[in-house]
Parts: C-alpha cells; sequence; structure tokens
C-alpha cells in the first residue's frame, strides 16, 4: 500500500438484485467510512441509485469509464467503475430478490475487476457484498462462494477463511465442502498452514503474542479416542509443532466450550475444522456485524458474513453493520501489511 493518505478500497455491488446494493449505499455515506478511505464502488451505477433511493439516500457518483483515471473522489462523490456496461439495461429489468443467472454473471465480473486492480496496487484492498452461489454456478463460474473465486484468480493454491465479531475471532481448516469430506481434509500440512496464517494475521491486528485455541474434530475432542482418533493423532500433533515454532496454541479443545471461552477473552482466536463448527459460533454471537476475512492472499479481502437476502432485497432495510465493520477491518489490514 505506497499511498500516506486515506487508502483505496474498491467495494464490490455484489448480486444485482439482492441487498448488496442497498449495503453498499449504506456504507460509502458513511462519514467514519469517508474520513478514513476512498471507497470505489464496482458494480452498476444505475443499480447503486436504485438502491440509494429505497435507502432515502442522497449518492454523489462519479463513473469511471477507465481505471486509469484513478478513484480520488476529490469533489466528495463517490467513484464507481462499472466492468460490464453493456448489462445495465438487462439488470435493471430483473426482478428483485430472484436468484438469476445474469446477475450472477454480473456479481463474478464486480469481483474479478476488483481483484484485478488490487493485483496491480490501484486498490489497496477488496471488500464484498454478498454473491449468491447458485445464481453465479447457473451463469457457468463453478465456484463455492468468493474464496474460491479469489483463490483462483490470485493464483493461490488455497486460501483460508477467517470471521470475526467482537472479541471472537474464527478461521476454518476446511470450509465449503461436504461434511463426510471433512475428515479427509484435516491434514497436517493444511493444519500447519491455518494455524500459521491465523498467528500472522492476529499480530496484524495488533496482538503481539496471540493466543490460538484449536478447537477438536469429534465430539469432546474425541474423547481419549473413544469418539475417534483424529484429534489425537492429527491435530494434537499440529498444535505441538506450532509451539515449536513460537506460536502460543493450545488444545485440542471440545468444540461445544471453546468458542465460549474465546468470546470471553481467554483465548485470541479459535481455529475451527468445518464450516459450521466455526460460522454457528460467530453468527449466534454477531449475526449483524460479523466480518469474513480471506487469508493466504497477496491482496487484502474482507466482507459481510451474510448472505444476499433475496427476502428482504428492495425493501431499503438491510442494515449496513457488517458491511461497515468489513470495511473497518480492511482498511486496519491495509495499513498494517503496508507496515
Amino acid at each position: 500500500m505506497p499511498r500516506t493518505h486515506r487508502p483505496i478500497l474498491a467495494l464490490t455491488m455484489g448480486d444485482p438484485v439482492g441487498v448488496g446494493a442497498e449495503v453498499v449505499a449504506r456504507t460509502i455515506v458513511d462519514p467514519e467510512i469517508r474520513e478514513a478511505c476512498q471507497p470505489v464502488v464496482i458494480g452498476n451505477p444505475e443499480i447503486l441509485r436504485r438502491a440509494a433511493a429505497w435507502c432515502n439516500l442522497h449518492l454523489q457518483l462519479h463513473e469511471v469509464t477507465d481505471p486509469a483515471e484513478g478513484f480520488d473522489g476529490a469533489d466528495g462523490s463517490v467513484p464507481i467503475y462499472d466492468p460490464a456496461p453493456l448489462m445495465s439495461a438487462s439488470l435493471m429489468n430483473l426482478p428483485v430478490g430472484k436468484v438469476s443467472e445474469l446477475a450472477g454473471d454480473a456479481s463474478v465480473r464486480y469481483v474479478i475487476a476488483a481483484i484485478d486492480l488490487a493485483l496491480a496496487s490501484r486498490v489497496d484492498g477488496i471488500v464484498t457484498a454478498p454473491i449468491n452461489k447458485e445464481a453465479i454456478n447457473a451463469a457457468g463460474h463453478r465456484f463455492a462462494g468468493h474464496t474460491e473465486l479469489l483463490a483462483s484468480r490470485t493464483g493461490v493454491r488455497e486460501a483460508a477463511m477467517m470471521l470475526v465479531t467482537g472479541a471472537l475471532r474464527v478461521i476454518h481448516v476446511t470450509t465449503h465442502v461436504a461434511f463426510a469430506q471433512v475428515p479427509s481434509l484435516v491434514t497436517p500440512d493444511r493444519l500447519d498452514e491455518v494455524i500459521g496464517l491465523f498467528h500472522t494475521t492476529l499480530q496484524a491486528l495488533g496482538i503481539q503474542s496471540p493466543r490460538i485455541a484449536v478447537a477438536g474434530l469429534n465430539p469432546h475432542a474425541g474423547e481419549h479416542g473413544l469418539f475417534g482418533n483424529e484429534d489425537s493423532a492429527i491435530i494434537a500433533p499440529a498444535i505441538s509443532r506450532a509451539a515449536s515454532h513460537g506460536i502460543t496454541a493450545s488444545g485440542p479443545w471440545p468444540p461445544d466450550t471453546i468458542f465460549a471461552r474465546a468470546a470471553r477473552g481467554q483465548f485470541d482466536g479459535v481455529v475451527a475444522m468445518y464450516h459450521d463448527q466455526g460460522h454457528i459460533a460467530v453468527k449466534m454471537l454477531g449475526f449483524d456485524e460479523g466480518v469474513n476475512v480471506s487469508l493466504g492472499l497477496p491482496i487484502v479481502r474482507t466482507s459481510v458474513d451474510h448472505g444476499t437476502a433475496f427476502d428482504i432485497a428492495g425493501q431499503g432495510i438491510a442494515r449496513k453493520n457488517s458491511m461497515v465493520e468489513a470495511t473497518r477491518l480492511a482498511i486496519q489490514l491495509g495499513r498494517a501489511r503496508h507496515r
């Protein structure tokens, strides 16, 4: 991040018929966000203006047709770049809140454009509004979600997902896979990678000596082999290896109690073995404020921790909390990466 002024962050609009445009509109008019960074929206300007009207917001947009123009917003406007302008009329005619192949295709185009801008150092990080997995796959983009798309576009073999809400920070060993596949994917190499990434990221967030708790895979962390041997045979040795590298890691802890202990401040973060193990804990504690962070990428990327919310799209009632918190965290991570 070469700039010493406010970081430039690309906010992708998400699925055009979901709540993405609404939460982006609410975020880019937030005075605290505008003071801390220069947002640039990647998406369709007419969709964004429509969302602003639903939310009773006044937006001053500056449409950028070529990213080489820059995104300074010096006149107080918010720059917006549409990588798929020919889709504009068709997108405006789509029914709001319905799965659409066209909307899914547009949402992927927005993310790819933002990734490429970040890789070219034109922006300091990206913050993504929600996409719809069914829609993007119907459009021919074979990804389980943002994380897999980001890894593919940036050339990373495998990224990791971290969720943050309040004092609870959770990283996942596996994410969007069938539960039956989880045990085979909890490998020594993957555990080493995830624990190391977590340690480095927590330090970037200002925690000098992070205390990392590792959740078990099985009930009661296996109960000494009574409920499976993965915890003792695979997870425990990974914790020992991390400790030998100076990482303060402990466990494996029973999954049904470790998240509550971390939320109370006994640990700085928890390593979850699979998607729902970590997501349920985070969403129970902070459904509206949770943030999704992709680790292991060459760029900074944060995201809301909610979906397209088709059931309330177009009503102007979608909350901005998660998008605002994701933007704040992107600012913090971008500055840390620069240091």
